[in-house]
């Protein structure tokens, strides 16, 4: 096999070459960002009066089904499709049916997607007719008052209502929870109960310093080492080793017997492992979420009509990808790490 600029040469075919970055780390994992709009305004994640990007910017979902296939060539076994909210894309269906080809086929293990649930009454059905298994939904709070003082205008019992349509489609759903401090800290033995009461796994957050959403993220900041100690004195934690693909590390609840994890960027870096790249909606591929350097994929895109220069632009961007983030929040570091709000990259 002889490779060269990302294209192997394999019994006189010619096939991607996998990804495997400077650490030896495989990439196998894409979360891509159709859209950085949303129709909530979580105060974690942006701010209130956000400016968006130009519709003519984004990539089409045509070019956004022809990335995803690339990455899947080139050894990518598990998509998930983020936002903002992508759920309010306008014909978000047709890219998720096209992109159920490749689960058909084997070639990838998983399609699914983080969402608010604000618009899965509409999708949930048509979502698991098309090969999606499981979704993540985020939700922090199950007090309505609190949920949309969080969103700034989301309703609660309409994520509620769309959670129960998932689940009624036969979808598996994770709560995503993340962690306020002053806000939801005296609900998750709440959410825990809730969610495993209903066969939900549950996972809890540390805020990311990404963007600026109009607050001190040490404000904000809670954590979760203090949230698990508190925890461990009303539940009994048992190490699991389960993992989603994702960065997160259960433990099985033996008093619920549901799953709770921990996806701590702050208190206990995850970096080691990393298998994740995220693309834009314009085509800009992040390396790393905590970092700024990043690579144009939609140039190479709009080029050829062949992938050759897609595949040779994706290799070069992976041999930059860092060992790890850069993400600290104290009293001498409250700005954000990186100026792009967490809607622009992908959750």
């Amino acid at each position: 096999m002889l490779a060269l600029d990302g294209i192997a040469k394999v019994s006189g075919r010619t096939t991607p070459a996998p990804l495997v970055d400077p650490f030896a780390r495989a990439i196998t994992y894409l979360r891509v960002s159709v859209t950085d709009r949303c129709d909530f305004r979580c105060v974690y994640c942006m701010a209130e009066d956000m400016t968006f990007l130009p519709k003519q910017d984004l990539l089409s979902l045509e070019e956004l089904d022809r990335l995803c296939s690339a990455f899947i060539a080139k050894g990518v076994r598990k998509l998930r499709l983020t936002g903002g909210e992508p759920l309010v894309r306008r014909g978000i269906m047709t890219l998720v049916s096209s992109l159920g080809r490749h689960l058909q086929s084997g070639a990838l293990d998983e399609l699914t997607l983080t969402t608010n649930g604000s618009q899965l009454q509409k999708y949930a059905q048509d979502l698991a007719n098309v090969g999606v298994k499981r979704i993540n939904v985020s939700l922090d709070t199950l007090d309505p008052d609190k949920f949309r003082a969080i969103t700034r205008w989301g309703d609660l019992h309409k994520v509620l209502d769309g959670i129960e349509a998932a689940r009624a489609a036969g979808l598996a759903v994770k709560i995503n929870a993340v962690a306020l401090k002053g806000v939801n800290e005296d609900e998750f033995v709440r959410l825990i109960e809730w969610a495993h009461g209903l066969g939900m796994d549950l996972t809890l957050i540390e805020v990311m310093p990404l963007g600026d959403v109009g607050a001190g993220r040490l404000d904000q900041y809670l954590p979760l080492s203090m949230v698990r100690a508190g925890l461990a004195q009303r539940f009994t934690f048992n190490e699991i080793d389960y993992h989603t693909g994702g960065p997160a590390r259960y433990v099985r609840i033996a008093e619920t017997g549901g799953r709770l994890g921990f996806i701590t960027p702050l208190t206990h870096n995850f970096c080691e492992s990393c298998n994740r790249v995220r693309v834009t909606c314009t085509g800009t591929l992040f390396m790393c979420l905590g970092q700024e350097d990043a690579a144009d994929l939609r140039k190479p895109l709009r080029a050829s009509e062949s992938d050759d220069l897609l595949y040779t632009a994706i290799d070069e961007a992976i041999s930059r990808k860092p060992k790890g983030h850069d993400f600290v929040i104290d009293r001498r570091h409250q700005r954000p790490a990186v100026a792009r709000h967490m809607s622009v990259t992908g959750g």
